[in-house]
């Protein structure tokens, strides 16, 4: 854990750099002209400044059918309206758990695109005109880092949340939201973005700086997947749907490029699907990589991204999977109830018993993590299992609930606001209720299990009383994560 207050305007200027080496000149010009401060955004006036509106409601280089075969690769969108609470509810307190927004690819996965990239280069020739573009190809991406379009997702985001929830910050002595990120360095740029995005939009009267940083590699985290040490993975299950779907599209590429060194693989062929959104997001344009693949190539490539997340650290996962995402909705509980945390698996005691790292007395909090940990969190609260399916290696499911584009893009979120509901108009003797909901990526999540209504309203209590896979420390598969079977 590392306190960040003094780090918060050098961060806020290697953010500023980043954007002028790399952002497009268009939107560095929006940038600094919403710096200077002439729009005004707050409660009483216009809500935000015209963004670039690629940010605002997916991307203009891909339309919404085409994102959804990028997986966990697609830039953020909307998946439904943001939908205002019912009359007579207003809303105390929202918990924000965000991804970090799009990226380069990781090391590790940038060198097998790269190698299957130089298969494809390696061709004396090709026989689809889509193809003739590799001769003059360059790979020329980053690892690891935010992309400029993922920079950018992150400080509109502040700005977004600063219009949606700025009723609950009222009056001089209000404390601005509290901010954690863990420890990897785009998810951490990722939290300065947002912090620098609200600010801007509360015009600087609100000034949220990342207060707590935790390791990434230590049991002890709630926002990274690093808690259960013998973790399974989903490898079997996506790689066997690898084999069945992606098989076929590497036969076809080895007689569409002619006499290359070496044959392309199933794998080669997910490592250039996933340059198609790599790419387009890097670049903010589309790919060419995107045009050599047909559209199902696309719906099979995030089937098995489906398979990876569901079987990796989602309901299909016997260990490690859902628990790990516990010791975060342990500590969303105690939020939301004004109470100490209560748990026995990832939280760290020493942050979470502190006032200072684990404060109860803010209206707005913000997390920042990655799509792997979300998924054990999603999985632990108990959501998107509304039909109780069990994903198929074999074939894909159109109806799914398991829809990584939908729940883990790039800049995904689930906000769980926590509303005072009362009649309207108000019945003498009739006290509020306090009730929950939650969103992820603003489409409002049907929560049969805690008996939620037609407005997705869950009661406080019967929110919490529904969470006893949490609240019993998972039910005995924390155990698991240390204990070898024998």
């Amino acid at each position: 854990m590392a306190t960040s207050g003094k780090l918060g305007l050098l961060q806020q200027l290697r953010a500023w750099l980043f954007a002028l080496v790399f952002l497009p000149a268009t939107i560095v010009l929006v940038l600094l002209v919403m710096s200077s401060g002439v729009f005004p955004v707050g409660k009483n006036t216009s809500p935000l400044p015209q963004l670039p509106v690629e940010i605002m409601d997916g991307v203009t280089f891909a339309p919404v059918q085409t994102l959804h075969g990028w997986a966990q690769f697609s830039p953020f969108y909307p998946v439904r309206r943001y939908r205002v609470p019912p009359k007579g509810c207003s809303i105390t307190q929202v918990n924000i758990l965000k991804r970090h927004g799009a990226r380069f690819p990781t090391l590790h996965s940038g060198e097998r695109i790269k190698s299957a990239v130089d298969k494809l280069k390696s061709a004396k020739s090709y026989i689809r005109e889509d193809l003739q573009f590799l001769k003059d190809y360059t790979y020329d991406l980053g690892f690891d880092d935010l992309v400029a379009l993922g920079a950018l997702q992150s400080y509109t985001a502040g700005q977004l949340a600063f219009t949606r929830y700025s009723h609950l910050l009222s009056g001089d002595a209000t404390l601005p939201p509290f901010v954690r990120s863990t420890s990897s360095s785009r998810v951490i740029d990722s939290a300065h973005n947002w912090t620098s995005g609200f600010s801007f939009a509360s015009q600087h009267r609100f000034n949220p700086v990342l207060s707590v940083i935790m390791s990434k590699d230590s049991a002890n985290n709630t926002l990274a997947h690093s808690g259960c040490p013998l973790a399974g993975d989903g490898d079997e299950k996506s790689d066997a749907w690898v084999n069945i779907y992606a098989t076929p599209i590497a036969k076809r590429f080895n007689s569409l490029a002619l006499d290359m060194n070496s044959n392309l693989t199933a794998a080669d062929v997910v490592d250039l699907i996933s340059l198609c959104p790599f790419d387009s997001v890097a670049k903010q344009e589309p790919s060419q990589f995107c045009n050599i693949f047909e559209p199902e190539d696309f719906t099979n490539f995030e089937w098995g991204m489906n398979l990876d997340k569901y079987y990796g650290t989602g309901y299909g996962q016997p260990v490690g999977g859902r628990v790990e995402g516990v010791g975060y909705v342990n500590e969303l509980i105690a939020r939301l109830t004004n109470t100490p945390v209560r748990d026995n698996t990832q939280t760290n005691r020493t942050l979470d018993s502190d006032p200072a790292t684990f404060p109860l007395d803010r209206s707005i909090f913000a997390d920042f993590s990655h799509d792997n940990q979300m998924v054990a969190i999603y999985s632990a609260l108990g959501l998107l299992n509304e039909k109780h399916e069990v994903l198929d290696e074999t074939r894909v499911n159109p109806e799914t609930e398991w829809d990584t584009s939908e729940v883990v893009s790039f800049s995904a979120e689930m906000v769980v606001e926590r509303l005072s509901c009362a009649w309207d108009p108000p019945v003498a003797g009739y006290k509020p209720t306090e009730y929950v909901r939650i969103m992820i990526n603003d489409a409002l999540q049907p929560m049969s299990f805690c008996g939620a209504d037609e407005n997705g309203l869950c009661k406080l209590s019967k929110f919490v009383e529904s969470q006893s896979y949490a609240r019993n420390d998972g039910d005995g598969d924390f155990e698991k994560c240390f204990l070898t079977q024998t």
